[in-house]
């Protein structure tokens, strides 16, 4: 039997995967490292903090393997998106790694849009300026550490820079690219008008590599700390959320994510490049070559409701909490929630907007909250989907991950809001598993990322839209948007009392 390894460097840890040729998780390792937060809206980590626990857990994860070292094929890898690594001249780390969840960039947003052009902008990166991306911390660099920035001779992101650590390769592949502002999505390379109109060269930017191109082996030196083979083929792998999509089986029109974890994703597949959402929702290259992906976030998804869990039944376990919320009818007699607890993001790009139960009544009982809380945080989420469907996309098949596919009542409310099937995995991986896949697909297990989709991922259960519920929830979904605009000026009042 052979393996691959997929290596998913996230914000807070490294989730290392060892996959067989069926799919089948054959080992697991996580190595968690911290976030340095020097003040309010700084977000940054050590870059050689993921260089050791990756090192580490491969480590283990070797150790633990009791098959022949030379059955391990391929390493592939996922990253949180966005980060800005900076490197000198000799490929030696500047500064610590200003990281996604960063906000220090407000005003080079602004920037960015007062110099480019806002429509442009959209046009050449299809996506707005936001303070997560990457050209604006290059910005905030060069205007405030303007002695780093002389020095910095090219910029990574953070899974490029471990894998350059690991083979000695420089590289950066286009999921991962497209989340720079300076690739031009479309064309796939890097946007000669965003360089120059910010001063800055293209020998500042790695070259391009498709997700499953093969990027070279494991340095002798790596393969002695881990102890795998040194003929161990790299691949160069993708954004989280390419990867998750691949782990998921997103590689067809028509298919759909919907991830709940802390936020909420709704992430689409797309064939095309010259699709028009005007912003408002990002739009990524896929893992996959030449295709796309478009995707819509929800801010606070599991959060609201862990939020609300942990306000009012801090003791009780989920499971517990959300007892009767199937005896309660489609639209909790009445009383709509709306997610909006730390702002939003899509449709409504919003840091000011804050929640609301509407509709409360005396014979409320807490189970019609807590089935409120998880209308609201659907409804939300079929905000995105109704952004994708107005452009012409059909959506028929979701597939759920995430908390938001613990609960079968959860599970149907998804099918019913949105309209579509809604399909739970028998086993989710999310984007280790994408990584692995990546890897399975470049040492040529497979013909295509989909052919490898089928092997590995198999569905448990399908739920079908109930007629009586898809029909009472498009009534309350159009009440749900109200919402939003009838509440947006009292927000913006209220603020001055937030403490």
């Amino acid at each position: 039997m052979k393996y691959v390894i997929g290596v998913d460097l996230g914000t807070s840890a490294v989730k290392i995967l060892l996959v067989n040729q069926d799919g089948e998780v054959a080992g697991e390792v996580s190595k968690s490292y911290p976030l340095i937060i020097e003040k309010s809206g700084y977000s940054e980590q050590s870059p050689e903090e993921w260089v050791e626990k990756t090192t580490a857990g491969l480590k283990e994860l070797v150790e633990q393997f009791d098959g022949d070292i030379m059955d391990i094929e391929g390493i592939s890898f996922s990253g949180q998106m966005h980060g800005l690594v900076l490197l000198d001249e000799e490929n030696q780390v500047l500064r610590n790694a200003i990281l996604w969840n960063d906000t220090r960039t407000t005003k080079q947003c602004k920037e960015i849009y007062d110099t480019f052009g806002k429509e442009r902008l959209l046009e050449v990166t299809k996506n707005p300026a936001l303070e997560g991306f990457t050209l604006p911390k290059i910005l905030w660099v060069k205007e405030n550490e303007p002695e780093i920035f002389e020095r910095s001779s090219v910029f990574m992101l953070p899974k490029d820079y471990l894998r350059y650590r690991i083979t000695g390769a420089v590289n950066m592949e286009y999921s991962d690219a497209a989340g720079t502002l300076m690739l031009n999505v479309s064309k796939r390379e890097w946007s000669q008008e965003v360089l120059e109109t910010f001063g800055l060269s293209t020998e500042f930017c790695p070259p391009l590599v498709e997700s499953h191109a093969f990027v070279g082996t494991i340095t002798t030196e790596f393969a002695k700390a881990t102890g795998l083979s040194s003929e161990t083929k790299v691949f160069a792998g993708g954004a989280d959320n390419a990867c998750g999509a691949i782990g998921s089986g997103i590689l067809s029109e028509g298919k759909t994510l919907c991830s709940i974890g802390t936020s909420g994703v709704v992430l689409s597949y797309e064939e095309r490049n010259d699709l028009d959402f005007e912003g408002k929702v990002h739009y990524f290259n896929h893992g996959e070559e030449n295709t796309y992906y478009t995707m819509g976030v929800t801010l606070a998804a599991g959060y609201s409701l862990s939020w609300f869990k942990d306000t009012f039944a801090k003791e009780e376990a989920f499971d517990q909490f959300l007892e009767g919320i199937d005896e309660v009818p489609a639209g909790s007699n009445g009383l709509l929630f709306t997610p909006y607890i730390v702002g939003e993001r899509t449709p409504h790009a919003d840091s000011t907007i804050r929640g609301s139960f509407i509709g409360i009544d005396a014979a409320h009982e807490r189970k019609h909250f807590a089935r409120a809380v998880l209308e609201g945080i659907t409804f939300s989420l079929n905000e995105s989907i109704e952004i994708f469907r107005n452009s012409g996309k059909t959506i028929d098949t979701i597939i759920s991950i995430g908390g938001g596919a613990k609960n079968e009542t959860w599970l149907q409310m998804q099918a019913d809001i949105f309209n579509a099937k809604i399909k739970k995995l028998s086993s989710e991986q999310g984007p280790g598993m994408g990584a692995a896949m990546l890897a399975a697909y470049g040492s040529g297990w497979f013909e295509s990322l989909k052919e490898c989709a089928d092997t590995f991922l198999q569905t448990s259960k399908t739920y079908e839209p109930i007629p009586e519920n898809v029909e009472a929830y498009q009534k309350l979904f159009v009440l749900y948007q109200q919402v939003y605009t009838q509440t947006m000026a009292l927000n913006e009042q209220l603020r001055e009392f937030r403490k």
